[in-house]
């Protein structure tokens, strides 16, 4: 017999996240494979095919889930890099015979993971960066956001590309590098050339990129001070997102994505800015992540509550015209 439920998706540079729930019991599953995309753009054809996927393979205690009252997808580059969210919810109201759907940016869902829905700062810091800071009324500030060639300061696909400069560097003889990051850049990519295919003749640039930081965390934490400076630099950049983020508001702050789990490298400069700018700042730590903020938002749609005035989101249901 089977159980109808709610699911979150989280779909960011470092692949797609799912929580589920169905029957009482939670579900998780995951991919790491980078974001599908076609002509710069989300992939939502794609896209849909690893959702159904996923939430289909989630391990459950209880009955196998093939309806679902409610889905909420976080997306990172909403808007911008993403075609029709329609698409998505013609394939997945198919599928899975969804009441509700919500097609959102990530810096939405993660605020609500983080916060819930309240007002504050939080920044979403994983292959790249987004902050949101509102009052769920009047006030929606977005810094950053710019996606790796342009922006996205002190994120997982900067960080990678800071430590590759400085191997680099290093491999040339010039000054400025590292050898402990060079070590580190040949045994995940192999000669410099075979990294320049990838980066280049790729269209996972930023993935491979990001997936470079956790070894720059790895050589920081070993003495390098190479290392140490780019991660120092990382959370002051995130620090002076978070601030721009908070004009016209109460100076809390949250975060989340998974750039944050180097809490020992990155939290203290981060905090350490936003203090320098604003002595009056209040932390406090994530309620969840962005895949509990997207089910959170699944729910809430499905109950007909979802306040209709947030930025980056799209919601379509069964007994009502969509809206964005």
């Amino acid at each position: 017999m089977s159980a109808a439920g709610f699911a979150g998706v989280d779909v960011g540079g470092g692949g797609i996240r799912v929580r589920i729930e169905s029957g009482g019991g939670r579900s998780y599953g995951e991919d790491v494979a980078p974001v599908p995309r076609k002509n710069g753009r989300v992939d939502l054809d794609q896209l849909a095919v690893r959702i159904t996927g996923l939430v289909g393979s989630a391990a459950h205690p209880g009955p196998p889930v093939d309806r679902l009252a409610g889905m909420a997808v976080g997306i990172t580059g909403l808007p911008g890099l993403v075609g029709d969210p329609g698409e998505l919810w013609h394939t997945l109201r198919g599928r899975f015979g969804l009441g509700a759907l919500v097609v959102a940016g990530d810096a939405v869902t993660t605020h609500v993971g983080a916060l819930g829905f309240e007002p504050g700062v939080v920044i979403a810091a994983g292959t790249g960066i987004i902050t949101l800071g509102t009052d769920l009324d009047g006030v929606w500030n977005q810094t950053d956001g710019w996606g790796h060639l342009l922006g996205d300061h002190g994120g997982g696909a900067w960080i990678g590309r800071k430590g590759l400069h400085a191997a680099l560097r290093a491999h040339d003889g010039r000054p400025g590098g590292s050898t402990a990051l060079l070590e580190r850049m040949t045994a995940r990519f192999g000669h410099p050339l075979d990294l320049v295919a990838l980066i280049y003749e790729g269209n996972a640039a930023a993935h491979h990129l990001a997936s470079f930081a956790p070894s720059v965390g790895d050589a920081a934490r070993a003495g390098d001070p190479v290392a140490a400076r780019i991660w120092t630099e990382a959370g002051r950049h995130l620090g002076q997102s978070a601030v721009a983020a908070a004009t016209g508001l109460d100076p809390v702050f949250s975060w989340g994505g998974r750039l944050f789990d180097a809490a020992d490298l990155l939290m203290e400069p981060f905090r350490d800015t936003v203090r320098t700018l604003l002595p009056d700042a209040r932390f406090t730590p994530p309620r969840g992540n962005s895949a509990d903020g997207a089910l959170a938002l699944a729910r809430a749609a499905s109950a007909g509550t979802l306040r209709p005035h947030f930025p980056y989101l799209y919601v379509f249901a069964a007994d009502r015209t969509p809206a964005g």
